[in-house]
């Protein structure tokens, strides 16, 4: 099982997410979030299959499934849920990922 957790910045709605092999290509999804959004994506979404990792964002069900539950565009949990989909499935090795704003003084 890959387990991950997402603190999305501003909205301060929490996500956990669980991918775990069910069979050779196919894993089960589970998400928990303080966001209900997120929560309906989850429904939608109960399964991946391994080839979800390499889809192009166009063609990918966790973008896609994305774009039919959450209204906010930058929402980082289906990234999220792809980087788990890789460490499970043994794509990838579970690295810390982070975006990071860089204050600019010459705003002020």
């Amino acid at each position: 099982m890959t387990k991950i957790k997402i603190d999305p910045g501003a909205c301060g709605l929490l996500t956990e997410i669980e991918v775990t092999r069910k069979e050779d290509k196919v894993f089960d999804l589970k998400i928990t979030s303080d966001c209900e959004m997120v929560e309906k994506l989850g429904k939608e979404l109960p399964e991946l299959a391994f080839m979800d990792a390499f889809k192009r964002i166009l063609d990918n069900p966790v973008y896609s499934a994305g774009s039919n539950c959450l209204k906010h565009v930058s929402c980082p949990v289906p990234a999220g849920i792809l980087k788990a989909l890789e460490v499970e499935a043994g794509l990838a090795v579970p690295r810390k990922v982070s975006i990071e704003f860089i204050s600019d003084d010459s705003r002020d």
